[in-house]
């Protein structure tokens, strides 16, 4: 005979319990990363000279390399290479994690980089900048939770929201490279 302890939570209540810290330490994780981009590029920073540093350089090679396994990672689950596929997409997650680190880094210290490429490049970068900014707050949330459903088996619910994330990541990390090309390539 098995005892029960009526203080304990039934396992729906856990589980509901589980879904709601989750949700709780995303939101704040959501809000923490957004607030530090918003921080670093609006704040007081070190006015060193935006062509001073290698770390764009690095930014847009930590999107890019973000891109190539965010495909690959697409193409490795189409063909039903689970342990392949979490590894690109882990891989992936920390590409990203590296690029918002060394953003928050090179930002911190040059703050906002204004734009000097040639007036008629001008609108082509606002319109890739604009939704680049809105899509990268976006993803964080998504990309944490879409990560955390895979974690905890939920793979139906994984599937679903994969499939409105992959393509929002992808929008980031390719428009990341194109305005840091766009930025530091086209007039300097």
């Amino acid at each position: 005979m098995t005892e029960t302890n009526p203080l304990a939570p039934s396992p729906p209540d856990a589980s509901a319990a589980t879904e709601r810290l989750a949700a709780w330490v995303i939101g704040a994780l959501t809000v923490i990363v957004i607030g530090g981009v918003a921080i670093v590029i609006y704040g007081p920073h070190g006015g060193h000279a935006g062509g001073s540093s290698w770390l764009p350089e690095i930014n847009a090679s930590l999107n890019g390399t973000a891109t190539v396994l965010l495909a690959i990672g697409y193409v490795l689950i189409r063909r039903r290479r689970i342990a392949a596929h979490r590894a690109c997409m882990i891989a992936a997650f920390a590409a990203s994690s590296l690029f918002l680190i060394t953003y928050l880094i090179h930002h911190a210290r040059v703050g906002s980089v204004p734009f000097h490429g040639a007036a008629w490049l001008r609108p082509v970068y606002v319109g890739l900048l604009v939704p680049h900014i809105v899509l990268a707050a976006l993803v964080v949330p998504l990309a944490l939770t879409t990560i955390y459903r895979a974690w905890r088996g939920h793979f139906d619910r994984h599937r679903r929201l994969a499939r409105v994330t992959l393509p929002i990541w992808l929008y980031v990390s390719v428009s990341g490279v194109l305005v840091y090309v766009l930025l530091y390539h086209s007039g300097r």
